[in-house]
């Protein structure tokens, strides 16, 4: 028996949804309802239009084989009406149907249902500051607003821009002005680091190090109190602590779900917003689905009601919705939380739990960091990759892992295997025995995955313990005050400068004459052990703590984490 789908929502999850529908049953009948004349478009690659990756926002509504993905192609290509400018104004669930109205013309109908798919998406959270509606301020929510930031910049009327946020949308919108337009670019940011709860201190560290190295800066702890204009256009952003002045106005601060025309109806929504859905993504009315970013999501390793606003996970969604539209029982889990942005060069990419969400969501957990090459040392072409596990102490469960590093494809595999073993609730020795593929031009014969748990194996036991670059910054700084014996366990090549421009502090021993100079390391002080990346260093703590030495400290990362760290010796 044929049916009638409605589905309110054109650009991720609703396409995929309605498209998958009419695949499974070609004779039913299906309506999809957008308020916007745009629709099906890869909000995602907006920055990149900005920047000028992408020549043409056409290309953010085509298809991989150039086709416009508009109510046409809908139509003659998928066999779904598509009604542009149609806002739906209420849902009428005893009559089964959807009251619309023509943002254009006013115009007033009623969309009779068999099922119903509400796929309304998000909108970017206003920030209700004085100003913010002056020309030159804008959001980054559909290829509109790409346009208008690109054309403000071509013509020249662009030479600071400030970024409010620096989440996802934030970095790679300050990316854009800066890299390929050369804009002084300012980011705002209320908390104290880039990505906040996704990445820790010492990764957004390395990641803010990058930024401001090609041509961003950015003021950390600050609020914006107004931004400021003059005849109607935008030319300063005000913060509590001073004033910057903009040509542009990039509002990021995140965004919130559009869930009032459920909650309207009588659906259960969270208070903070956030349509919920069991696994088969249908509300609390069983002729009525809701997935994408106005949806609640299960967080597999919390096992807590998550807002997880993703075009990836829209369109997996969409698919399962698709599927059962048709009777059928396919089902969404929930998520772990994998994300990877690019900033210039370099990438950052994790899944799962930071340290502090894992904390605060109550676990007992540490976590360690490792560098290492991303290939075969003796291959030509290998860049050094970021990793950081997050454990719980007592069950030794792998919670998350986060990274930063220049090659953006090998920090994504390793992201991508630790996100499919995520939602079994995988241990360190799970990751640590990980099989993975090998070959020198891709992988090390140990790979950095299988050695980042083994630090994270050895750091519980006892027998690697260490700090960050976060945690030798403090040691550094506080040199006098605590007499650490900073030794550098390198070559003498490597270890020299340092040695000549800290006499009194910094002391080099090569890792392989350690037991022939133990006269020279003082059993009576701390030591702090500093090596390349820290693994000579693991094995001269190894070889002291059988000396007797009570007080060694390992530097997870060693040099190329304190570099990347910005510290300066």
């Amino acid at each position: 028996m044929s049916q009638h789908i409605v589905v309110i929502g054109g650009v991720a999850l609703g396409p995929k949804a309605a498209c998958r529908f009419k695949r499974l049953e070609p004779g039913s009948k299906v309506t999809m309802i957008d308020q916007t004349a745009m629709i099906s478009y890869g909000g995602c690659g907006i920055p990149y239009y900005v920047s000028g990756d992408v020549s043409d926002a056409s290309e953010l509504c085509t298809t991989s084989f150039h086709m416009m993905r508009d109510p046409k192609f809908f139509k003659e290509v998928k066999g779904v009406d598509v009604q542009i400018l149609t806002k739906a104004t209420r849902i009428d669930r005893e009559k089964k149907c959807v009251e619309v109205e023509n943002v254009q013309t006013g115009e007033k109908a009623c969309i009779g249902y068999d099922k119903l798919v509400i796929a309304t998406g998000a909108s970017p959270r206003r920030l209700g500051l004085p100003g913010e509606d002056l020309k030159g301020v804008n959001y980054v929510a559909n290829p509109g607003d790409a346009t208008r930031i690109r054309e403000a910049i071509s013509k020249g009327e662009v030479g600071n821009a400030v970024i409010i946020g620096a989440g996802f949308i934030g970095l790679e919108m300050a990316e854009a002005f800066a890299d390929m337009w050369g804009v002084e670019t300012s980011v705002v940011e209320i908390t104290g680091q880039i990505m906040p709860r996704l990445v820790s201190p010492a990764l957004a560290t390395m990641g803010q190090k990058h930024m401001e190295e090609n041509g961003v800066s950015f003021y950390f702890g600050e609020t914006v109190q107004a931004i400021e204009g003059e005849d109607g256009v935008v030319k300063r952003v005000v913060t509590d602590k001073r004033v910057l002045d903009a040509d542009a106005v990039i509002i990021s601060a995140g965004v919130v779900p559009n869930s009032d025309l459920a909650r309207d109806a009588g659906l259960a929504v969270h208070e903070r917003g956030g349509v919920f859905v069991d696994e088969f993504m249908r509300t609390n009315d069983p002729d009525i689905y809701a997935g994408g970013d106005c949806c609640i999501v299960k967080n597999l390793i919390t096992g807590t009601d998550a807002f997880l606003p993703l075009g990836s996970m829209a369109n997996r969604q969409g698919r399962i919705i698709g599927t059962n539209l048709a009777g059928g029982t396919a089902k969404f889990d929930g998520v772990v939380g994998s994300f990877v942005v690019k900033l210039f060069e370099t990438s950052m990419a994790g899944t799962g739990l930071s340290l502090e969400s894992a904390k605060a969501a109550g676990f007992d957990a540490m976590s360690v960091l490792l560098i290492q090459l991303d290939r075969a040392h003796f291959y030509p072409t290998k860049e050094l990759m970021t990793l950081e596990m997050v454990v719980d102490k007592a069950t030794r469960r792998v919670l998350g892992v986060q990274g930063f590093g220049s090659s953006g494809d090998a920090m994504v595999g390793r992201i991508n295997a630790v996100a499919a073993l995520l939602k079994s609730a995988p241990t360190i020795d799970d990751v640590s025995n990980m099989e993975l593929a090998y070959s020198p031009p891709f992988a090390a014969a140990m790979d950095i995955l299988n050695t980042l748990a083994n630090l994270a194996d050895n750091a519980l036991r006892g027998i690697n313990r260490g700090v960050g670059p976060a945690g030798f910054k403090e040691l550094w700084e506080n040199r006098d005050k605590e007499a650490c014996f900073f030794l550098d366990c390198r070559e003498r090549g490597d270890a020299d400068p340092l040695v000549e421009r800290n006499p009194e502090f910094w002391h080099n021993v090569p890792q392989g004459e350690i037991y022939d100079r133990l006269d020279e390391i003082p059993a009576d002080q701390p030591i702090v052990l500093i090596c390349n990346t820290g693994a000579r260093s693991y094995e001269a703590q190894i070889m002291l703590d059988e000396k007797g030495y009570k007080n060694v400290t390992n530097i997870h990362g060693g040099m190329a984490a304190i570099r990347k760290y910005g510290i300066d010796l």
